[in-house]
């Protein structure tokens, strides 16, 4: 078991009781609904889970990401769609946490620690994924208000949020301080959620457009009180809450992996449990042997963050593009071992399979995962010069290695 800290060890209980108690019973109900499940959201403030991550100056537990890490694999490990109703409100929340003035933390932060409101993060566009750099949507100063006008979307959260961090251009000929973000209530004149999304997985949270028309919101809800620092606090954000998503990849690889150990040891075959074939029982040594070590690398990274480490991004990448290619691959696996049945929506396996799905994507693709640690690996190369010498002197130049080089006639 991994080395968790005094305060991890309370959270994983507490969040424990609540998955088996709370969310496991209404996981298949609600995916088939496709509803926010309020009534667990409910259970999570009443055991104290929607501040883990919060500092306790603001209303939270002072967790950090460790402990929301921790909470967040139990949750997903009972459904992979409530660990990310949960986590998306770490992810809203730490633009404030990261960017905001004490103002706006002491306002806001209480609010969502308590449970009292909901927040979601408005950065994608149509046209701008992965390149969050390019979005369109604008925020034009006009006396003491920001005018927004423009469109979000795949919004987690969207539905039932009741803030949200939207990053805007409001420079748009500055090419390095062009973004900022406004802090929006849902209810502001010219603020519209826009189509809900009809998803393969987690289905159980609201993923939405959201429209702003003219929307005039007060300067005073400019994140930091000062702009064209909205894209620097994006890709922090994003630093701290990779490891969320990676936690919910474990917990849904976790989950899966515990119903595929006790199907194959119920499902006979051949004279015999099939755990009991090399087969099947490798798949489920692989399966654990990667789980064992997706959590430990999404521990680290937690650690890191909470550490305020230099240089975490490639760390928070590499847990969030492993964990989830993990997740995919053991939840695939789960459905094989099941066979027939775990094709079947009358077993819980194949919704695990769904909810998998978009780990690999949202946060920030795995292929974009993997340009960001090759990115930081080069620039850690500098650190390396003393290998320099081991390098043939041909290649250094530029020629060709010497082993491959054509012999000349």
């Amino acid at each position: 078991m991994p080395a968790y800290t005094a305060d991890q060890l309370h959270w994983k209980a507490v969040a424990h009781k609540v998955a088996e108690e709370s969310v496991r019973p209404i996981a298949k109900k609600y995916d088939e609904l496709q509803q926010y499940p309020w009534e667990v959201k409910d259970a999570m403030a009443k055991a104290g889970l929607m501040g883990v991550w919060i500092p306790k100056e603001y209303g939270g537990a002072g967790g950090g990401v460790g402990s929301l890490c921790v909470v967040i694999e139990e949750l997903s490990r009972a459904c992979g769609g409530v660990g990310v109703a949960y986590a998306v409100n770490a992810l809203g929340s730490f633009p404030i946490l990261l960017g905001g003035t004490e103002e706006q933390k002491k306002k806001w932060l209480p609010e969502i620690a308590a449970g009292r409101k909901l927040i979601a993060f408005g950065l994608s566009e149509k046209f701008a994924g992965s390149d969050a750099g390019s979005m369109r949507t604008q925020g034009k100063l006009d006396g003491e208000h920001y005018v927004i006008n423009g469109e979000k979307k795949w919004c987690t959260n969207g539905g039932c949020a009741d803030l949200f961090s939207v990053f805007c251009v409001t420079d748009p000929e500055s090419k390095t301080r062009r973004i900022s973000a406004l802090l929006v209530e849902k209810g502001t004149p010219g603020f519209t959620i826009g189509k809900a999304e009809d998803k393969m997985g987690i289905r159980c949270v609201p993923v939405n457009e959201l429209v702003f028309k003219d929307c005039r919101v007060s300067a005073k809800n400019l994140l930091g009180g000062k702009p064209g620092v909205g894209f620097k606090h994006a890709m922090q954000t994003l630093d701290h809450a990779r490891p969320g998503v990676a936690a919910q990849a474990v917990g849904l690889a976790a989950g899966a992996l515990e119903l595929a150990q006790v199907y194959a040891q119920k499902r006979h075959q051949f004279g015999g449990p099939i755990s009991s074939h090399q087969a099947v029982g490798f798949m489920l040594a692989d399966m654990a042997m990667k789980v064992e070590a997706a959590r430990l690398l999404v521990l680290e990274a937690g650690r890191l963050v909470d550490a305020a480490a230099p240089n975490v991004t490639k760390t928070a990448a590499m847990c969030k593009c492993y964990a989830t290619d993990v997740a995919m691959e053991v939840t695939t696996n789960a459905v094989q071992i099941f066979g027939g049945y775990g094709f079947m929506k009358d077993y819980p396996i194949e919704k695990y399979m769904r909810d998998a799905k978009i780990t690999q994507i949202y946060e920030g693709t795995n292929q974009v995962q993997r340009m960001v640690i090759a990115r930081n690996l080069v620039k850690e190369t500098t650190e390396l010069d003393f290998l320099a010498k081991w390098i043939p002197t041909e290649v250094q130049k530029g020629g060709l290695d010497p082993v491959v080089e054509p012999a000349k006639a």
